[in-house]
């Protein structure tokens, strides 16, 4: 069986022997940085093109449409087709828009979000950085979105991306809370905050989390949901209301990296479910295991984002308060209700043993 841990030992081998032919095994550990950074963004690149080309044909199933089916077989290469247009678009920028701050937005909220996907274990061993505080670390590392977003709505000198870069940081603000609490009750049981130990908990465990704490599964993906700004929990954007929000008086480039960094944080939060809570690469029974670790991972990080896009296209966009309401005063008092009776499990689990 190919697993995760084998490919990985492959390419390090493959990549030791260029380095000794290039006579650069000096900085072999430099280079290795580089080499995974470049493969993680060509493959980010790629799925996020696929991901616009599901979630058009999620939304056009759910509303008895076509979708996409002109531009290559089935459509699959629309979305390679609107990046070409967004990237050759010409770059309009209002005159006296904040330059550095401007200029600086799109690619923090892009950066950070995917800087994200080094803590991600796709299998055994296949993992960029594992590190021993990997929850701690995708939360600190993706909180910079918010930042991003609004120096863009501050920066761009138009009223509506100002409100849009406001309510962007008030709604990620108050959904950081859910969202973390929903992943203590999992660290509480495990004790660890290393996403390969939580997967390693649950083989040993003989189960996945989303069956034990199946109210923190729900509640993380609508605080992750929300966290990413989309709908039915897209205010800072809402073209109704803003025309656009933050990126209003972004086009071509810029606003690309805004909606890359959208989808890659839909990718992010996704693999993180599926990491802690639906048993990471791990089958969902053991006679399935002739099939490689990281097959199962995405497929599993394709069904939260499946759920994800569904939940988009069900529900009506929010107000202003209602979104804040839910997350205030259902969402949190929900997580932190959770996690006194997972304590209070765990500490009689402990009297027990």
């Amino acid at each position: 069986m190919i697993s995760g841990e084998k490919i990985v030992q492959l390419v390090s081998g493959l990549l030791q022997q260029v380095y000794a032919l290039l006579g650069l095994s000096a900085y072999a550990g430099i280079l290795d940085r580089v080499v995974c950074a470049v493969v993680m963004f060509g493959f980010v690149a790629v799925f996020v093109m696929f991901l616009v080309w599901m979630e058009r044909k999620v939304s056009a199933h759910m509303q008895s449409r076509i979708g996409p089916n002109r531009v290559g077989p089935l459509g699959l290469l629309q979305t390679l087709a609107d990046a070409i247009k967004l990237t050759t678009k010409e770059d309009v920028h209002p005159v006296k828009r904040d330059k550095i701050p401007y200029f600086i937005a799109p690619i923090l909220a892009f950066v950070a979000t995917f800087m994200g996907m080094v803590v991600v274990p796709f299998d055994n061993k296949m993992v960029v950085a594992d590190l021993n505080i990997g929850i701690l670390y995708i939360i600190a590392i993706t909180s910079f979105t918010v930042i991003a977003i609004l120096s863009a709505g501050w920066s761009s000198n138009n009223k509506y991306s100002l409100l849009g870069g406001f309510r962007s940081a008030a709604q990620i603000v108050s959904y950081e809370v859910p969202l973390v609490l929903s992943l203590v009750p999992v660290i509480m049981i495990t004790g660890k905050l290393n996403f390969s130990g939580i997967v390693q908990y649950q083989q040993q465990a003989g189960y996945w989390f989303v069956f034990p704490q199946f109210v923190a599964f729900v509640t993380f993906i609508a605080s992750a949901t929300a966290e990413a700004n989309r709908a039915p929990f897209d205010i800072p954007e809402a073209e109704s209301e803003l025309t656009g929000g933050f990126h209003t008086e972004y086009s071509g480039v810029k606003f690309a990296m805004f909606f890359l960094g959208e989808y890659v944080a839909v990718v992010v939060s996704s693999a993180v479910a599926a990491t802690v809570f639906l048993g990471g690469w791990l089958p969902p029974f053991p006679f399935l295991g002739f099939i490689p670790g990281f097959l199962w991972f995405m497929l599993k990080v394709l069904l939260v984002i499946y759920l994800i896009m569904a939940f988009r296209w069900t529900f009506p966009r929010l107000r202003v308060d209602q979104l804040m309401d839910f997350g205030w005063k259902v969402l949190i008092p929900i997580t932190v209700l959770n996690i006194l009776v997972t304590g209070f499990v765990v500490l009689l689990a402990g009297k027990g043993a």
